[in-house]
């Protein structure tokens, strides 16, 4: 289906708030929380970019890495803990670990750009959809293409970014092909491929996309010049921690679609 045809794709350009972004550099650690997302929301975002875990019982969490160490005062593997024990941990030392579905509840009008971060969370994120009637109101996508896969099954409606490998083919020769074939709608890619200093955004790359019914997502622009940069190339979104920055590029290019 392409892209056109989805109801989360009816902006003419998406502005996603990376694991809800920030304000201030302040608030930086403070990702993936209920403060982030609520902040982001009051200044007028509609777009949280985020990603989901599970626990050891199977709760599904809004949260990047699969330890703890970096981001919380606890430690060790994430899946190593119930929701139940994670009661007392905090991110920055002042933010619990959000559940993805109180998310959801929270910014019922809010849209989701999700990342599947391991196996077990393709299930419980089809239940919490199902639940809160929210097929609607999400993009999924992963690293993994047996997750995307695996999601694509029991939920085939659903707005998803192309697999991993797409996003190689369509960025390198015979990408065309690949990306007829490829289920998804999005190609979010990064700026660059993190292990060559290779353009992945590039004329040819968005002319591709939107030949085959795509849009293009860019992940993650902090630099105001290279938003304007991006916005020049014909992408269709940006992911940003810094959501002023980004908020008040769009509003020069008229591309703000946001509360103002």
């Amino acid at each position: 289906m392409p892209a056109s045809d989805y109801t989360y794709l009816d902006h003419s350009f998406v502005a996603m708030a990376h694991r809800g972004g920030w304000l201030t550099p302040a608030d930086a650690p403070r990702e993936n929380t209920a403060y982030a997302f609520r902040r982001a929301v009051e200044l007028g975002y509609g777009y949280l970019e985020t990603d989901v875990h599970t626990t050891a019982d199977g709760v599904l969490l809004a949260f990047h890495d699969d330890v703890l160490d970096r981001v919380t005062d606890a430690t060790g593997p994430l899946k190593a803990w119930s929701w139940a024990d994670l009661d007392g941990v905090r991110i920055a030392g002042i933010d619990p670990i959000p559940r993805f579905a109180d998310l959801l509840e929270e910014f019922p009008h809010t849209r989701f750009n999700i990342d599947l971060k391991d196996a077990g969370s393709v299930q419980p994120l089809v239940d919490a959809l199902k639940r809160l009637h929210a097929e609607q109101r999400v993009c999924v996508g992963s690293f993994s293409g047996a997750r995307l896969r695996a999601f694509r099954r029991l939920l085939p409606d659903v707005l998803t970014s192309t697999t991993p490998r797409a996003v190689v083919w369509a960025t390198h020769a015979f990408g065309l092909r690949r990306l007829f074939v490829d289920a998804g709608a999005a190609l979010q890619i990064p700026q660059r491929d993190p292990g060559a200093p290779l353009a992945l955004v590039r004329p040819d790359v968005v002319r591709l996309s939107h030949k085959t019914g795509r849009v293009v997502h860019v992940w993650t622009v902090n630099d105001e010049a290279e938003m304007h940069r991006l916005i020049d190339l014909g992408i269709d979104g940006l992911v940003s921690d810094d959501i002023t920055t980004l908020k008040r590029v769009l509003l020069e290019r008229g591309l703000w679609e946001g509360e103002r």
